[in-house]
């Protein structure tokens, strides 16, 4: 998906109009339907601020990744990686553990 549809799709999940991203953006309404339309790109500033606005990455906004994370998921994502290795690897054992049952609890039902 390129970046126009990624910004569309996300500014439309937020619920917020054209005009209301340019003026967090300090532009205009046009700016933003262009960079929709992928007829001009953002500067790199411009793309981080919109992730921003949007609560997405700008990884997945500019298509580096499929995963869209919001900023909760971000921010716990961040959380973990301060934690020591041996904390990371508990939190991951669980994680394991935890999709592990809910993938049989699936094929059970």
């Amino acid at each position: 998906m390129s970046f126009g549809k990624r910004l569309l799709e996300a500014r439309k999940k937020k619920g917020i109009s054209q005009e209301e991203m340019a003026s967090h953006l300090g532009t205009k309404g046009p700016a933003i339907g262009r960079y929709e339309r992928d007829e001009m790109k953002p500067s790199i500033d411009a793309a981080t601020k919109m992730a921003k606005v949007l609560g997405v990455s700008l990884d997945w906004l500019v298509g580096i990744t499929d995963m869209e994370l919001d900023a909760a998921t971000l921010g716990r994502i961040q959380d973990i990686n301060k934690l020591s290795p041996k904390d990371k690897e508990l939190v991951f054992e669980f994680l394991d553990s935890f999709i592990a049952n809910r993938k049989i609890k699936n094929v059970l039902q």
